[in-house]
């Protein structure tokens, strides 16, 4: 089951949008941005195919 989701990019403030698999509760994941194709680590939690949380940050320290 795949969802789509927006969001806003914390590198370049774009809002973009990823597909998030609704079939894994809870995982977290890198994926660039499909904009300035900064790595970004995702962080969604799924519950019964409902997304009831989403985080996303930059990579950088």
């Amino acid at each position: 089951m795949e969802q789509e989701h927006f969001f806003q990019c914390p590198y370049c403030w774009e809002e973009i949008s990823m597909i998030l698999d609704a079939s894994v509760c809870k995982q977290t994941y890198i994926e660039d941005c499909e904009v300035c194709c900064n790595p970004i680590e995702i962080s969604p939690t799924f519950k019964a195919g409902e997304l009831i949380a989403f985080h996303s940050e930059s990579i950088e320290q």
